[in-house]
């Protein structure tokens, strides 16, 4: 079921986002060389390292890309996120326009408090800028719009780094 904005859409977006949210899973190669830095980055993010965090992060989407064959993109990892009436922003994707490269900034503490974010919410995070990434460089889709498909393959790519919690 599409989300509601999707009625809002042009035919042609339309047909980007019904062709995004038929995507479900995507396949990470050598993800278990990835779970060790992620895992690095849990060990970081627990000692509030900023430095080490941002080297892991540059590391990790260095790697995650070359496993995909994907571009690269420029990564910056910055303290607390900027946030206004609406709420806070966890992360950002830019496309390249007039850059080199892509930009994916993401935010290692929370505005409010400026309390370290968990590691599971960081990744997930910066998996979601991954995929924005994914959409336009993997998976050729003009724009990249957020549906359950996008959501879900957000969500296959963080199982496969992150074994699950025992019960």
């Amino acid at each position: 079921m599409p989300y509601a904005y999707y009625a809002k859409l042009k035919p042609r977006d339309k047909a980007i986002y019904r062709q995004s949210d038929r995507i479900e899973n995507l396949q990470l190669p050598g993800s278990r060389s990835l779970q060790v830095l992620a895992k690095r980055l849990e060990t970081a993010l627990d000692r509030e390292d900023r430095d080490a965090i941002e080297k892991l992060v540059r590391d990790f989407v260095k790697r995650f890309l070359k496993n995909l064959n994907a571009a690269p993109v420029v990564v910056k990892v910055l303290a607390a996120r900027p946030s206004d009436s609406r709420g806070e922003l966890h992360g950002l994707y830019e496309l390249a326009e007039g850059r080199r490269r892509a930009r994916i900034t993401v935010w290692m503490r929370t505005a409010r408090h400026k309390k370290v974010v968990a590691f599971r919410t960081f990744l997930r995070t910066l998996l979601h800028e991954l995929c924005h990434h994914l959409d336009y460089e993997m998976l050729g889709l003009a724009d990249s719009f957020h549906t359950e498909g996008f959501f879900k393959r957000e969500s296959s790519l963080f199982h496969q780094l992150v074994p699950p919690k025992d019960p």
